[in-house]
């Protein structure tokens, strides 16, 4: 009996929030609606709402906005918005950081979140799976010396929350798995580890890496 249903919630589980997730975002996209007329709303037209329809408008409106943003006039529209939302005052701190966040994260040309490497956490004598967020450039760096990293250590089983961290590159330890599978074994507590990561922190600790790491003294 417990096996079958262990076995059950096994596959309903994951499931299960996966169909709450997505439920939760066509619920967010279909607020696009609102921004239509009365009579262009589904209500209107079908008589009755239907769950998903926001998804296309919510893509079109993506779309025009980036058409929009490639363009120079386009542009200018853009950065005189810009101008006065970081005039208004408590607008001001809240679109300021989510813009910065943002661009950090999706700019094609930035760099965080884009590999995972080993770090030593929460002591000298344990590792754990963290995402490179950047390198110190200004005060920081000044500070500790240019040759550090800023990495975000993520816990478990919820990834959202974690520590940030700025340790010295020659104290981490390259992974070859991408991010996506960084955090699976992580949300797994390393049960799901990525059959073909080729780096492995044995090599370190065992001593027959031909290049060893320092220890770090944090």
């Amino acid at each position: 009996m417990r096996r079958y249903l262990v076995a059950g919630l096994l596959v309903w589980i994951p499931l299960g929030i996966t169909l709450w997730v997505l439920k939760l975002i066509v619920d967010v996209m279909d607020q696009s609606l609102l921004l239509l007329p009365r009579a262009w709303q589904t209500e209107a037209l079908f008589g009755r709402h239907i769950p998903g329809l926001g998804i296309f408008l919510t893509l079109a409106i993506v779309l025009v906005t980036g058409m929009l943003a490639a363009n120079f006039f386009g542009r200018k529209i853009l950065l005189l918005g810009h101008g006065i939302l970081v005039r208004v005052p408590v607008v001001r701190s809240i679109y300021t950081g989510v813009k910065q966040i943002s661009d950090t994260l999706f700019s094609p040309e930035g760099k965080a979140f884009r590999r995972a490497v080993l770090v030593r956490y929460p002591h000298n004598q344990a590792w754990t799976v963290a995402l490179v967020t950047g390198t110190p450039e200004h005060e920081v760096a000044d500070v500790l010396g240019r040759e550090q990293i800023s990495v975000f250590v993520p816990t478990t089983p919820n990834i959202t929350a974690g520590f940030f961290l700025i340790v010295p590159r020659a104290d981490t330890v390259p992974l070859e798995m991408s991010v996506d599978e960084a955090l699976k074994y992580i949300i797994s507590m390393g049960v799901a580890e990525p059959a073909h990561a080729l780096s492995r922190p044995e090599r370190y600790l065992s001593g027959t890496d031909p290049n060893p790491r320092p220890s770090s003294t944090r």
